[in-house]
């Protein structure tokens, strides 16, 4: 054993001295080759902490819904388990269980919500091990050039914004959906399925993930073994949301996972161009949900599907179908993951300015993970600024509106007509045994 570890540590050192090498003779295609995403990563990573450190010393406080959390999370620790009577300064608690459990654990660590500074830097932690977590995801694909990495991070005035200076929900449950996809990716389905549970019971704008989701289930494992995974979702919900529950379970559904919740006109980013009259009207609510059903399914069946299988023979088990079954590569599942998400983004009823985290993270690999010869590098990057712009312009314009709503539908073209061949050879992990797990 300790000849062979001591075997082990000079091959570890030489490797990463070829690394070092290799890097040191290619340094002028650092940032524009994906196999460079882990030193370059690396290098924003550290840069974001400083980054974080100087906006919250610097950049002054804005309260919008911390206070009103502290107050929802408050009534429950009071001993209100009534969703129908907590509420805060904004309005009724319209979030389900496991916000109430992480934001009450908030409380008390920032002092029943007064100690808003430290607040600011547990953010600044989450916000870190978020980009941890998205570094992860790129370097598994190796399909965007490091450059990019950038204006992901460092150049985005309103992530930060919506991280260290509002404090709001959404980014950690967008935090805890990206641990899920990293489970995914590393073949822990079971775990990944928790995850992705707990991060719909922080916000339900994680369901917009959930088509893509039901769809790699039931590629690798059919409809059958597919239906346990879909139950450990069901069944944390049920266990998260249990005292709530018990007390008044109408309410707590109703007000939870409030689907058709009305927004305000005054707050949207992407529909501004509309009259007020229309953006309230439930019959253009319907339009964008079937809309949005229907590119949905367009993709499961076109796109979605990279297998010689029909969408129907999906169903089977792996082991009764027509063709050898192969497991999904990490592309496959980033690719699904992210359009189902994305696809729901451009037919939402409304998004805030906050709802920005909910898909900023991904917006590079939506970009670079087609083959649309069109779109080169300095026209992605232009459409990266102008969304930055659209939803850095505060309030919301017509102008801003129509622009977001056309680089939108740019990239929603560039994935349907310039999709990327899925690499069917790319296991999702290092070892074989991986497969089996779960």
């Amino acid at each position: 054993m300790l000849k062979a570890r001591a075997r082990a540590a000079p091959l570890g050192r030489a490797r990463g001295l070829t690394y070092l090498g290799t890097l040191w003779q290619e340094k002028r295609w650092l940032l524009f080759r994906p196999q460079y995403t882990l030193p370059v990563a690396a290098c924003l990573w550290l840069a974001e902490i400083w980054v974080n450190l100087w906006v919250i010393r610097k950049v002054p406080y804005t309260e919008i819904d911390w206070r009103a959390y502290m107050d929802e999370v408050e009534g429950v620790i009071n001993g209100t388990y009534d969703y129908t009577q907590l509420k805060g300064d904004t309005g009724p608690l319209v979030y389900p269980a496991g916000f109430v459990y992480i934001f009450a654990v908030l409380y008390y660590i920032t002092d029943r919500g007064v100690n808003i500074h430290l607040g600011q830097y547990i953010f600044a932690i989450f916000y870190l091990i978020t980009l941890l977590l998205v570094f992860r995801i790129y370097n598994h694909t190796k399909k965007v050039p490091p450059f990019v990495f950038f204006f992901m991070c460092c150049a985005s005035y309103r992530i930060h914004s919506i991280f260290i200076l509002r404090l709001f929900n959404d980014p950690v449950a967008m935090m805890i959906l990206y641990v899920a996809v990293n489970l995914f990716l590393s073949n822990h389905w079971s775990l990944g399925c928790c995850f992705f549970s707990l991060a719909v019971s922080v916000k339900m704008n994680i369901l917009l993930f959930a088509p893509g989701l039901l769809f790699l289930l039931i590629s690798e494992f059919g409809m059958l073994k597919a239906i346990p995974k879909l139950g450990i979702c069901a069944v944390l919900q049920v266990i998260l949301g249990l005292p709530f529950l018990m007390k008044n379970p109408v309410g707590y559904v109703a007000r939870a996972f409030d689907l058709g919740r009305q927004f305000l006109f005054k707050w949207t980013v992407n529909w501004r161009f509309l009259p007020e009259e229309i953006f309230l009207n439930r019959y253009f609510h319907l339009t964008l949900l079937v809309a949005h059903l229907s590119i949905l399914i367009l993709f499961a069946i076109y796109r979605w599907n990279k297998s010689e299988e029909q969408i129907f023979s999906l169903l089977k088990s792996p082991e009764a179908r027509k063709t050898q079954h192969q497991t999904v590569t990490a592309d496959q599942i980033i690719f699904v993951l992210f359009t189902s998400n994305f696809i729901g983004i451009c037919f939402s009823r409304s998004l805030h300015y906050q709802f920005y985290v909910w898909y900023f993270h991904t917006l590079p690999y939506l970009l670079w993970s087609t083959h649309v010869k069109k779109l080169a590098h300095l026209l992605k990057v232009l459409i990266l600024g102008l969304i930055e712009l659209s939803w850095n312009t505060y309030p919301s314009t017509v102008y801003s509106s129509i622009s977001l709503h056309v680089c939108h539908l740019i990239i929603l073209l560039s994935l349907w007509f310039g999709h990327a061949d899925l690499e069917k050879s790319a296991p999702t992990d290092d070892s074989d045994v991986a497969k089996k797990k779960n």
